[in-house]
């Protein structure tokens, strides 16, 4: 008498530990567990009995720490815009990817990206052209994954120098991008 394939998934109901239920023959016929319900299944979660994000395998995700807000910050400051735009150079889309795998590692947290310029140029100029680079880096990392909801833009224009604007040197470290974690 031939065996039936009762849940269709291609293994022998004789041989399927669960006939009823489709699954891999990997796992004997039957469905992967998510134990913890976090999408993550067991077999892939790191921990299984702590629901997690999927960046994190299955685990918690962590706090953004000091050192991670560093990070970002560092990577964002170098950022190149065009002279006088918002566009982002391409050399920049490696950085911009690192910083979109920082994001994803922590899915639920919240980030305000902040435009900054040096003080060449009128006031109300540099405050419209650090927001707009403050949102191409936004429309970058939602094109690449990030939630929009999670990020806030904002410009400050020549109001928050990191350095003097009387050399070069100084106007171009003022240039900036910083991505910083909502409280």
């Amino acid at each position: 008498m031939p065996w039936g394939d009762t849940d269709e998934d291609g293994i022998l109901d004789n041989e399927d530990a669960c006939p009823e239920d489709a699954g891999p023959i990997e796992n004997k016929g039957c469905p992967w567990k998510d134990t913890d319900g976090d999408g993550v299944l067991d077999k892939d979660d790191n921990c299984v009995e702590e629901a997690g994000t999927i960046p994190n395998n299955g685990c918690p995700e962590g706090e953004v720490t000091e050192e991670i807000q560093n990070n970002l910050n560092a990577f964002a400051r170098t950022i190149l815009f065009d002279s006088g735009t918002a566009m982002i150079k391409p050399e920049s889309n490696t950085i911009l990817m690192e910083i979109v795998q920082i994001l994803k590692t922590y899915p639920s947290a919240g980030f305000t990206i902040e435009g900054h310029t040096d003080s060449t140029g009128g006031e109300d100029l540099n405050r419209e052209l650090s927001e707009a680079r403050a949102n191409s880096v936004k429309d970058f990392l939602v094109k690449n994954g990030i939630d929009a909801n999670r990020l806030l833009t904002v410009g400050y224009g020549e109001s928050k120098p990191i350095f003097s604007n009387i050399t070069n040197y100084g106007r171009a470290r003022n240039r900036r991008v910083e991505i910083n974690l909502i409280d």
